[in-house]
């Protein structure tokens, strides 16, 4: 009787050799990695963001082979590759003698739906099983919120606080507070020097080549000698260890604070390792919880690692509870009715507004920018603009390394572009130009004057805020955290309302030449 042999579907953002699945070596065993025409194509991608996922696996690939595990690689320019997924496994099973078919659940829900459809199609039984990567099953914020219009973050950042016992003494919350937000709006001043960011230099000639032979349609800059992400769990490790000594003690005091002197500031950058899963997030809560209490030879803070802790503890697992509890009708929603086309700067950083071009320039470099560049000024300028979600979204999705969709879109259609009407955004994230001035430098060199509202050089943003109110005043003037700013527009004299409307409708007309 010929042995069964199963064969062990792993994604590209599935790469956490710590799963059990790798905890025995078995030659009836074969472990399936594919570089396909299907993920590169779906969104246009940045060219680092294609480049880290296939260095990333192709480095897991050869760690499992070398522990002993049977491998299968399939490489996005080889001649068999039919580029989707259920193909190359259909061929594989019939060529190969394969009895059964495993994968790791996805997080991305078109993926969920694809993988569960070709199970009933394969001539194979086929298994899911879980990731083993989250501190939440996909129901739990949808159970938690059971009856609730709006998913508030802190009451889950609260449960889970207590549930792990993260940052707590006794049953209360360590230092006295659940949250040091309050702490951690400061400005950056200059009085801490600024680390360089933790860069590697991983050559990836060979991928980059392959992908621009292959015909993928990416944009961004990269250095293909000196690709700077990690790529396999040392290197995560690395950049964990790194964050914890030099950026740790100074992240909650500087993590909203935007300066031209750095795209990352103090920001871990762990978002990559993270969403790959090279890096697991509770040992990344337990470094930082560690250098709060000196253990890890480094010392922080309590305000510094709470802010820290509460975007991983609780905002990432909550957006992704979010994401399973409202698709796929979730990216279907435009509650603003936005229609606008992205601004083609988006693409090139070729714009006057000095915090738009930092922010877009500095992403098309890096494929990175921290979590307020991404809210306050590339997603803020889209809200105000009336930019259609669907535009976004992708731009978001394809443009930054980190991006995937369960953790994109509940950031991009909720809390930046308010198109889910409330559902994780007490009120939509818009600010006039004293909110960048307050947190950056960004206007110290700018054609267009913060301080002005209409004219030649009055800064898009002041406008085109008063009219975004002004324009959604019957979906947003109820809300209570918008009533101080109708109260203020209801306030002014009607010539100068009127002069706002007009120079916002001069900048809408005119949105690709500013």
């Amino acid at each position: 009787m010929a042995r069964k042999k199963t064969l062990r579907l792993i994604l590209g953002d599935q790469l956490n050799p710590n799963h059990s699945w790798f905890q025995e070596v078995r030659d009836d065993r074969v472990y399936a990695l594919m570089e396909v025409r299907q993920e590169t194509d779906y969104v246009r991608h940045h060219i680092q963001k294609v480049t880290g996922f296939f260095a990333a696996m192709r480095a897991f690939s050869r760690e499992l082979a070398r522990l002993g595990h049977r491998v299968r690689y399939l490489r996005l320019d080889d001649p068999d590759n039919e580029q989707c997924f259920e193909d190359n496994l259909r061929r594989w099973i019939q060529r190969d003698g394969i009895t059964r078919l495993q994968y790791l659940l996805p997080d991305e829900y078109r993926l969920d739906r694809q993988l569960q459809e070709m199970g009933s199609r394969l001539p194979v039984p086929v298994s899911a099983e879980d990731t083993e990567h989250f501190l939440t099953r996909r129901s739990d914020v949808k159970r938690l919120f059971e009856g609730k219009k709006r998913y508030l973050m802190e009451t889950f950042y609260r449960h889970m606080r207590k549930k792990h016992d993260i940052l707590m003494e006794e049953g209360k919350p360590e230092g006295g507070k659940w949250n040091y937000d309050r702490s951690n709006r400061n400005r950056y001043d200059g009085t801490v020097p600024l680390p360089p960011p933790k860069v590697f230099a991983n050559a990836v000639d060979d991928i980059v080549e392959t992908i621009q032979k292959c015909g993928v349609k990416t944009f961004g800059d990269i250095e293909p000698e000196r690709f700077v992400w990690p790529v396999n769990r040392a290197q995560a490790i690395e950049q964990l260890e790194e964050f914890v000594e030099s950026r740790l003690p100074h992240f909650g005091t500087y993590q909203d604070a935007m300066t031209s002197e750095s795209g990352s500031l103090f920001h871990s950058r762990l978002s990559f390792a993270l969403n790959t899963k090279m890096l697991h997030p509770v040992e990344v809560v337990e470094a930082a919880v560690a250098a709060s209490r000196g253990a890890s030879g480094t010392e922080a803070a309590i305000e510094q690692v709470e802010g820290f802790v509460r975007q991983i503890l609780g905002w990432r697992e909550f957006v992704r509870g979010v994401y399973w509890a409202h698709m796929p009708e979730y990216e279907r929603l435009n509650h603003l009715g936005h229609k606008a086309a992205l601004p083609r700067y988006y693409w090139t950083a070729d714009t006057r507004m000095a915090c738009m071009r930092a922010a877009i320039a500095q992403t098309l470099k890096t494929a990175y920018a921290h979590h307020i560049q991404r809210l306050m000024v590339t997603g803020n300028f889209a809200l105000l603009a009336g930019v259609h979600p669907d535009e976004v979204d992708a731009w978001y999705l394809g443009v930054y390394i980190d991006a995937v969709q369960w953790v994109e879109i509940v950031n991009t259609r909720g809390m930046s572009q308010y198109a889910d009407g409330g559902i994780v955004a007490t009120k939509p994230y818009v600010s006039s130009a004293n909110y960048l001035r307050k947190m950056s430098d960004y206007c110290d060199d700018c054609r267009y004057d913060p301080g002005k509202k209409t004219g030649g050089d009055a800064c898009p943003f002041n406008s085109l805020y008063w009219d975004f109110l002004h324009r959604n005043r019957d979906r947003l003037e109820k809300n209570p955290r918008m009533a101080m700013m109708y109260r203020t527009w209801d306030r002014m004299k009607e010539d100068a309302r009127k002069a706002l409307l007009k120079q916002a409708k001069h900048y809408r007309d005119r949105i690709d030449d500013l």
